[in-house]
């Protein structure tokens, strides 16, 4: 049956309406159902799971985020102390314990946005994957190299990438999509704040920082937990670029970070990073003006201070750039025994999404590839799906179902139960209370060095030219919530811009008006030639 045209859109619908693929009307699409408004979320979160299950299918086979990687392996040598504490205080991953135990791992780094072959001098945050092979199996733990973000619900996060990616109509990236996706999520403004800095261009792979970004729990001997999150940190030292270096530096190569991990760890200067960890206990902490399960937050250090738990080294670099980095496949949800989650939104959305792709992406047995699969024992009652070639069955391969009396597999008899938070409250969609959102995105300007806030300014200014009036209004307004200071130079450099040298239109990447001047002078510099 068809419908008459007058009648495709149900009451108070009309062709702005914003629904499922099934027709329904979303009425919330700011917010997961979570219980309470500090989560946890639910499995039957209809909605989020039809829009980020398809967001994972958007990509043939490439990444929708973080297509352009580069990775090595090494090991990971625990210190067996949490500052000057025994680590087991928290955790009971053995991974951390035994002083001077070291467990494999491999590396991915990556851009984001970017398609496989995009620059590695991108305005753009770095991934910073990292894969465990641990004696209880894999943990990974994949974080960024900054370590805030722009969103704080799993439900947006389409949405903001989709914003950063280019239009869909002219295949161009353009920074007022961008803009005028941020002016309206002012949860943004501190990862903003880093990504249009220098912080927004590591100098290379090496010299960058990493961190979990979100919130995780550790539980220790005890069942006790305690909120954590992890950072990692260079022992070559931080350096980043202004985006005039980076542009130079584009102009010479577009693999350079990639080419720079490479040869190092073959001319036998492996790079290190120290793993720390900050803690803090499991609570609600109504006594921070910021909810710690927050993503866009950091947790001050006079606080919660850094505390070194071991340290990684990579001295091999991969024999197959596919078979490895790009088959190379990390989730949130692959964690150990002593490792739990927080009620974290947009942890708990990850966690389904990133192994979610890689099924769609590799194939459903994507953990039997060699880069993937754990050092150890594996024993599944799983079949079939794409590219199987071999079965993870007990001693009796008739058997591919648990109970048994048949020598089946069996459940493993261990001393420590699952960890089981206690969880009540009403199912709800609302957003966290304590959002705060231009606090300490004012601090972090504050605390920039002049170069830093100089480099800053130029490149949103140079991001907000092509934008609407509207949106540069709205920017401004947020920016000063944040800083006074950080508002108004925004502003006199948005005035000065448009006097001078306003962009006739949009079309530019993140931090750059550059592209509008690149078509016009590929046309006044290209040289004649005749036909042949």
């Amino acid at each position: 049956m068809f419908l008459d045209e007058k009648k495709k859109f149900s009451q108070g619908e009309n062709e702005k309406t914003l629904t499922t693929r099934q027709g329904h009307p979303v009425k919330n699409n700011q917010n997961t159902r979570t219980v309470g408004n500090r989560g946890p979320a639910t499995l039957e979160n209809y909605e989020f799971i039809e829009k980020i299950s398809h967001f994972d299918r958007e990509r043939i086979p490439e990444r929708v985020v973080h297509a352009r990687g580069a990775g090595a392996h090494g090991y990971f040598e625990t210190y067996g102390v949490a500052g000057d504490e025994p680590v087991e205080k928290y955790t009971r991953a053995k991974v951390f314990s035994g002083k001077g135990k070291k467990t494999p791992v491999f590396v991915r780094f990556s851009t984001v946005i970017g398609g496989a072959g995009s620059p590695e001098t991108a305005r753009d945050p770095r991934g910073f994957a990292v894969k465990f092979y641990t004696e209880d199996g894999n943990w990974d733990l994949v974080g960024n190299n900054l370590k805030v973000f722009f969103i704080r619900d799993a439900i947006k996060f389409p949405d903001l990438i989709h914003s950063l990616k280019p239009d869909p109509i002219t295949n161009v990236q353009d920074s007022e999509r961008a803009f005028d996706f941020w002016s309206n999520t002012p949860e943004a403004l501190h990862m903003i704040t880093f990504v249009f800095s220098p912080w927004g261009i590591p100098a290379n792979y090496r010299q960058m920082q990493g961190s979990g970004v979100n919130t995780y729990r550790w539980v220790n001997e005890k069942n006790e937990s305690f909120l954590v999150k992890y950072h990692w940190e260079p022992v070559q030292g931080i350096k980043n670029l202004t985006q005039e270096e980076a542009d130079k530096i584009q102009s010479m190569s577009s693999n350079h970070a990639t080419q720079d991990l490479y040869q190092a760890i073959e001319d036998g200067e492996y790079p290190e990073w120290e793993l720390y960890v900050q803690i803090m206990t499991d609570e609600e902490h109504p006594e921070l003006d910021f909810d710690p399960l927050d993503d866009t937050k950091l947790w001050p250090k006079d606080q919660f201070p850094f505390l070194k738990v071991g340290k990684m080294v990579l001295n091999k670099n991969p024999e197959n750039y596919h078979n490895e980095v790009e088959q190379s496949a990390f989730g949130t949800g692959v964690l150990v025994d002593g490792m739990d989650f927080s009620d974290d939104k947009m942890l708990q959305g990850r966690t389904f999404s990133y192994s979610d792709t890689q099924r769609y992406r590799v194939g459903a047995n994507y953990l039997q590839l060699p880069i993937n699969k754990p050092n150890k024992h594996v024993g599944t009652n799983q079949e079939g799906g794409q590219m199987a070639y071999h079965n993870d069955k007990g001693p009796n391969k008739h058997v591919n179902y648990e109970p048994s009396n048949m020598n089946g597999l069996e459940e493993v008899n261990r001393d420590h139960d699952y960890y089981q938070p206690h969880v009540e409250g009403k199912l709800v969609r609302e957003s966290i209370e304590r959002k705060n959102d231009f606090k300490q995105a004012g601090e972090t300007y504050r605390a920039f060095e002049d170069w830093e806030k100089e480099d800053l300014i130029n490149n949103l200014v140079a991001g907000l030219l092509p934008c609407r009036k509207e949106i540069q209004d709205k920017m401004i307004d947020l920016f000063t919530k944040c800083d006074e200071e950080y508002g108004r130079r925004v502003k006199e450099g948005l005035a000065m811009g448009a006097k001078n040298m306003m962009p006739k239109s949009g079309g530019s990447p993140l931090g750059s008006t550059e592209s509008t001047d690149a078509i016009e002078n590929a046309k006044k510099e290209g040289h004649d030639a005749d036909p042949y």
